[in-house]
């Protein structure tokens, strides 16, 4: 009774005693109920397989820390001595504690979607970083001005109204950041990049897979093991190259070239074509090639005397049905996809004969050997068909040119 009497004496010791009964109770309430919402959120994680994962839990601690600041803000009204307004602006503040922590719980749970995206199988090469980022920036927009009005006890239309005559500054401030939410947008409606994706842009000196999409960057890890990072509006702006069709193809294309010595194209001989008609490759087409052009020789009664007036086989056009024959008898070579080989415009460093296919395999060290070994055989056989390549002329051509001069003195 004494005490009773004491506090209601004291008005001041009566505020400071319920005050701290006020902040015993939100630390009793607090307890079991981040206990019992940790325990559902570990039990949830678990039935979805994501159980190390603390996006989710990070989030159960902010919802934990509501509970708290509601009690004392609804029960500062009950306790005697406090004065209206100080209430009112401790009230404020708890509200606007407890948007800004509504604000980090949605968020972390945008974190939480992300990883559970990710995780399934059939979309987890589609970007969805960058649409998460902008939901976070409208998010934490709308919680800053829901914020700000509650604290200064103001409409948040007032904050509204505002932003019209503030919009050529955001406008500015923002820009990249506008550009790049453009940007991301169309890039995630008309797919044309995701992770994983083999892309070359040789203007940024990128060449590599995508690790990443965010808002405003698409890294790139080249394949020298550097990380590129490419403002994403280039992507809509400037042109790229994107190899997720040959590799979900599973067909990479050759098309290189090797380069005839044109002096060394002719007719072949009787004994020639005896010589590469026991070529496998070759029974077939120098059989039909030598009906084809007996009957053309006959149909005009040509005069085998000279060689204007008759067709004859050349060593050009018989390297060529090899090459082609070769190519598709390859076990590295797509049989089901263009294969062709044709002679290109010729110029001063020769004949180009370019081989036009596709290899069975779309990784890069099988397709190199694939490549390499077409063009080991077909530079070993060439001078069997009386064929050389040309290269220029180096120090030790000059030299052995020298060298014979002398020899003839």
């Amino acid at each position: 009774m004494q005490k009773l009497h004491l506090l209601s004496e004291y008005l001041w010791l009566e505020t400071i005693f319920w005050l701290i009964c006020l902040l015993a109770v939100a630390f009793v309430v607090n307890c079991p109920v981040r206990h019992l919402l940790l325990r559902g959120s570990y039990k949830l994680l678990s039935l979805v397989d994501l159980g190390q994962d603390t996006k989710m839990r990070t989030a159960i601690r902010y919802l934990a820390n509501v509970a708290p600041v509601v009690i004392f803000s609804f029960g500062l009204d009950l306790i005697p001595g406090i004065q209206p307004v100080v209430a009112t602006v401790v009230q404020n503040i708890a509200k606007a504690f407890v948007i800004l922590a509504f604000a980090f719980i949605l968020s972390t749970l945008l974190d939480f979607i992300e990883t559970l995206y990710r995780h399934r199988t059939r979309v987890k090469f589609r970007p969805v970083k960058g649409l998460i980022q902008i939901a976070k920036i409208i998010l934490f927009s709308v919680a800053v001005i829901l914020t700000l009005a509650t604290l200064i006890d103001r409409s948040p239309l007032i904050f509204l109204s505002g932003l019209g005559a503030m919009a050529a500054v955001l406008l500015l401030v923002f820009q990249d950041t506008l550009l790049s939410l453009v940007a991301g947008i169309q890039i995630a409606s008309t797919d044309m990049i995701r992770v994983g994706d083999w892309i070359e842009v040789p203007k940024l000196g990128a060449d590599g897979d995508v690790i990443d999409i965010a808002l405003h960057t698409v890294t790139v890890q080249n394949f020298d093991k550097t990380i590129t990072a490419i403002p994403i509006r280039k992507f809509v702006t400037d042109s790229f190259k994107n190899w997720r069709g040959m590799q979900e193809t599973g067909g990479r294309r050759i098309k290189r070239s090797f380069y005839i010595d044109q002096t060394s194209i002719g007719f072949l001989e009787e004994t020639d074509i005896k010589r590469l008609s026991c070529y496998r490759q070759l029974k077939t087409y120098i059989k039909n090639k030598q009906e084809e052009i007996e009957e053309w020789n006959q149909k005009i009664r040509a005069d085998n005397s000279i060689i204007a007036n008759t067709r004859k086989m050349t060593n050009i056009g018989t390297f060529r049905a090899y090459v082609a024959a070769y190519i598709k008898n390859h076990s590295g070579v797509r049989q089901d996809m263009t294969i062709l080989v044709r002679q290109l415009a010729p110029g001063a460093e020769g004949l180009p004969l370019e081989i036009y296919c596709f290899t069975n395999t779309v990784t890069w060290k099988m397709y190199e050997a694939i490549q390499s070994d077409i063009f080991d055989h077909l530079y070993s056989i060439m001078p069997d068909f009386g064929l050389r390549v040309f290269q220029r002329p180096s120090g030790s051509d000059m030299q052995l040119m020298l060298s014979n001069v002398q020899n003839r003195r």
